[in-house]
């Protein structure tokens, strides 16, 4: 599954999303173990959104990073956009979310003006897309001077010690408690296997310094097997 490419890609990942959305949030919760909730403070903890600013989260699911901006942000503007109608759907359906405006949109043809946004972020997007760069260089687009790019993201796991153990809770463990949970266990087999197939934290560092993003830093969560990065669009 994770071998597609193109648009075949993109159709499978589309699809696989929108059979898994109404568990995906609990489903994400169980097996890390509620981390992920840190994770997406931390996101926007380096978007230093100013009061009265606008934010796109991208692949924004049910809206939890959208979420946490609104939270923390007196004034924002948050927008959630998605392809995956489905997974936006099931957010719309929470009352703490109404203020989100969700759009449809795709990270590779943003529907959204240049020099727009404060910020955008994004959860689990980058390993799902079939063209990285492109999607790097598109939120850049819609990006203020000076704007800042918030990627959360897991990562293959490291050569180390704790490798056979991660790999067995890659490959066993997550696709059985997809079955158990959302009872699609081929959808929580692709996800193990794009995360292993997809760039260490220091590749996509280095992808976003091609694409000519600036003070790009990374911090990496659970045993390095999450990264969060950060890179700001040139004044």
């Amino acid at each position: 599954m994770a071998h597609l490419e193109g648009q075949e890609r993109a159709q499978y990942v589309q699809d696989m999303f929108g059979r898994i959305a109404e568990r995906y949030d609990l489903m994400n919760r169980v097996m890390t173990v509620g981390q992920d909730l840190k994770w997406r403070r931390y996101v926007i903890e380096q978007t230093r959104l100013p009061a009265n600013g606008r934010l796109l989260d991208i692949a924004t699911g049910t809206g939890d990073i959208a979420l946490e901006g609104l939270t923390r942000t007196p004034g924002l503007q948050a927008v959630g956009g998605d392809f995956s109608l489905p997974m936006m759907q099931v957010g719309k359906r929470l009352p703490a979310r109404q203020t989100i405006r969700w759009v449809g949109a795709d990270t590779l043809a943003l529907p959204f003006p240049n020099n727009y946004f404060d910020a955008v972020t994004s959860g689990f997007l980058m390993r799902n897309v079939i063209d990285v760069t492109g999607a790097f260089k598109e939120q850049m687009r819609v990006l203020k001077p000076g704007g800042r790019v918030v990627v959360l993201e897991s990562s293959p796991p490291k050569q180390n010690l704790l490798r056979p153990f991660i790999l067995i809770h890659l490959n066993y463990g997550i696709p059985l408690l997809g079955k158990l949970i959302s009872g699609e266990a081929d959808a929580y087999r692709y996800l193990p296997d794009s995360t292993q197939q997809f760039k260490s934290p220091a590749e996509l560092a280095l992808l976003m310094r091609q694409v000519n993003y600036v003070n790009v830093e990374f911090k990496e969560f659970m045993f390095g097997t999450i990264a969060v990065h950060v890179g700001q669009k040139p004044y």
